[in-house]
């Protein structure tokens, strides 16, 4: 448990968060795009900062224990593989989110699709993703928190989501997006020192013996492979992943064409140049720069508590309904001086907020804005869109709260995430670089995921899935029939119904000038930046680059100084490639 110094620290992490927050309000303006894009003027290093530290809340290291704990570091391909969607992001459609001069990525459906189904698509979006899915996301992250500073703090799960909730209400109520961006740098300072120093001191516990001792460990040696081991894992952890996940599920912080609050940091930034080195700056920091001290606490867990009953015995006061493997990283925690403790407890908590804040203020833009101000009340001043922003921050707030109290385990709702959304990145992706895609496209290929879920979704995920007992037949290749299935109802559904309107197209392609010679036909490219094909040249080489760093971090950690090199050598090489193709396209901020 937490000793007076560490409560100091916390709190004293805690007022600085509210000063921070409070003073930056001040500068916020009573108007819509101030409000929830800081007034369009924020650069590429604080946009990209904030998205990273809205990617690291509470979970994440909770998420990665579970994982590592249970299938090896390897099981971490079922989020690294979404590099590719995050490069493509940073390289073909940052700019574009920019120079549209959206003020939501949900209003962008009306933007691309015309007459009423635009209209439905907004406004359903907004309410979809507003109440239902970011609820989900708030939730998630606010059970971690409530594992962690149950164990930790010995804090009961109503008092840690009303101390979030409460801390995150004010700053992110009062000053919006600005305020919003400057505590996550604070906290995103601090919650990587925390999680850099926990993991020092962990490795050189007695029980653990460094690194040496770690990876000398018999158990610890079934759990370091990098790659999966068998067919089994090769096909869910890495061939799935990367051959389909990346572009078919749905999954915040890495959608298909950029989204949600990535989509909001690039419309706030002061350029189009800003907007695409805030994206690349985030996916840089989110894979290469983060992971591994997370994955050697996991690892070290599993020499001090083994198992998951192991965990429920050194902590007897813990929920045993909340208790999973992903309770291991604050058990590990707990093991932490004095002092030590206070830092990375504060941490966890600055990580906490950090990710409420994001998407409270994500949520309330589209309730306000795509949905009250749109739909309900039109004609509404400025102020009372403000006014209505904050009252709909509050209320997703609330509602993420609640629902954390009901939940048990992150992994399974991160795995129902990616299976409710699978099949449906494809058509956000193409929705760009195809004009065909129309209104209907998407609204088929929502529907169409929840069908194929059903159909060959795993028990294991949700008690109505797999009505025909298919699954078993399905095997490995389960998540595969659902993207199958759904990719394959919103093509047809694509070319059974017309094209939108020349008008709508030609009034997104002067708006946007999207990628692909084809939309030369509804307006000639005068440009814009680099060509498609010097685009996804920068796609694959950022990709390897930042995999590559990735990959020659582990190896180094293991001491495999041949693959270390080679593959240091080639994220070299690779990074040097992305950053001379950006030059020489002009691609670069000011």
């Amino acid at each position: 448990m937490a000793e007076s110094l560490d409560w100091i620290i916390i709190a004293l992490s805690l007022a600085i968060s509210l000063g921070i927050g409070w003073w930056a309000a001040r500068s916020t303006k009573n108007n819509p795009e101030s409000f929830f894009l800081a007034g369009r003027s924020m650069p590429w290093w604080l946009l990209g900062i904030s998205m990273v530290a809205t990617t690291f809340a509470a979970d994440t290291p909770t998420l990665i224990a579970d994982l590592v704990r249970q299938d090896g570091v390897a099981a971490n391909w079922l989020w690294w593989g979404f590099i590719f969607s995050g490069m493509l992001t940073t390289f073909m459609f940052a700019r574009r989110w920019r120079r549209s001069g959206l003020l939501t990525d949900v209003e962008f459906y009306e933007l691309r699709y015309g007459g009423k189904r635009g209209e439905f698509l907004r406004g359903f979006r907004a309410l979809y993703l507003g109440l239902v899915f970011n609820v989900i996301v708030i939730a998630w992250v606010s059970l971690a928190a409530i594992k962690i500073f149950a164990i930790m703090l010995g804090l009961e799960p109503w008092q840690t989501v009303l101390i979030g909730a409460g801390v995150t209400m004010v700053y992110s109520a009062i000053g919006g997006l600005r305020s919003v961006l400057l505590v996550d740098l604070f906290q995103f300072s601090l919650a990587m020192i925390g999680s850099v120093a926990a993991t020092y001191y962990v490795l050189n516990m007695d029980a653990i013996g460094g690194l040496d001792g770690l990876f000398s460990h018999e158990a610890v040696k079934e759990k370091m492979n990098i790659f999966p081991k068998d067919r089994k894992t090769w096909i869910t952890l890495f061939i799935i992943p990367f051959a389909l996940q990346w572009w078919s599920a749905y999954y915040p912080g890495s959608e298909q064409g950029g989204g949600g609050y990535v989509a909001q940091r690039m419309m706030a930034a002061k350029d189009e140049k800003n907007a695409g080195w805030a994206s690349l700056l985030f996916n840089v920091a989110h894979y290469a720069l983060r992971p591994w001290p997370w994955i050697l606490i996991a690892l070290a867990s599993i020499i001090v508590f083994p198992t998951v009953e192991s965990i429920g015995e050194a902590f007897p006061n813990f929920d045993k309904g909340k208790l999973g493997h992903d309770v291991a990283y604050p058990a590990m925690i707990a093991q932490l001086p004095t002092g030590l403790k206070g830092v990375v407890l504060a941490s966890l908590i600055a990580a906490y907020i950090s990710t409420l804040s994001t998407q409270v203020n994500v949520g309330a833009s589209y309730l306000s804005q795509d949905f009250w101000h749109r739909f309900i009340q039109p004609n509404s001043s400025q102020k009372s869109q403000v006014m209505t922003g904050r009252f709909a921050t509050v209320i997703v707030l609330a509602a993420g709260s609640l629902l954390a109290l009901t939940l048990t385990n992150a992994k399974q709702i991160f795995e129902i995430t990616l299976s409710i959304g699978a099949g449906t990145g494809l058509v956000y992706l193409l929705r760009w670089l195809w004009w065909r895609v129309n209104a209907w496209s998407e609204i088929a290929a929502m529907i169409g995921a929840f069908v194929a879920t059903y159909l060959f979704g795993s028990k294991g995920l949700l008690p109505f899935l797999d009505p025909f007992g298919w699954n078993a037949a399905v095997g490995d290749w389960g998540y595969a029939a659902i993207v199958a299935t759904t990719t394959a109802i919103w093509l047809v559904a694509t070319f059974l119904t017309q094209a939108e309107s020349e008008e709508t197209l030609t009034r997104f392609a002067k708006r946007t000038s999207p990628p692909g010679e084809s939309w030369n036909r509804f307006h000639p490219s005068e440009d814009q930046g680099p060509s498609m094909g010097c685009e996804l040249l920068q796609v694959f080489l950022g990709s390897t680059a930042i995999i590559s760093a990735l990959l020659t971090t582990g190896y180094t950690l293991y001491g495999e100084v041949i693959p270390a090199v080679g593959l240091l050598l080639l994220t070299l090489v690779s990074g040097f490639g992305t950053f001379k193709v950006s030059r020489m396209s002009g691609d670069h901020p000011k």
